[in-house]
């Protein structure tokens, strides 16, 4: 393959750039996710015993680990990561100020 191809810097928040409705609750629902699967994967449980421990049934288990998590919302969630013996730490803080300089797309060859 000898074309250009156009490459241009993402947002920081790939649900942003792909167009989706609530970039910034797609972001916190798979920060969640990965959380609740990597400690399900540390402390070795089945899906059966994370089902049991998240108050889920296990087809939810697999959905979640699985990455689909259209159905679970942010409380949903964070129960979850509740009922793993975790804290949840909510903070607040000013929002980052971008450039306002346009950039150009780059291009690779």
């Amino acid at each position: 393959m000898t074309g250009k191809i156009a490459v241009r810097r993402g947002s920081g928040n790939v649900f942003a750039d792909l167009g989706l409705d609530h970039p910034e609750e797609e972001k916190l629902k798979a920060q969640l996710v990965r959380e609740i699967r990597d400690i399900i994967k540390r402390r070795g449980l089945t899906q059966t015993r994370a089902a049991t421990l998240l108050g889920l049934k296990q087809p939810d288990v697999s959905a979640l680990l699985t990455g689909r998590v259209h159905k679970f919302s942010l409380g949903r969630l964070l129960r979850c990561v509740r009922r793993l013996d975790q804290d949840v730490v909510l903070v607040v803080r000013p929002k980052k100020i971008r450039a306002s300089v346009p950039r150009r797309p780059r291009v690779a060859a």
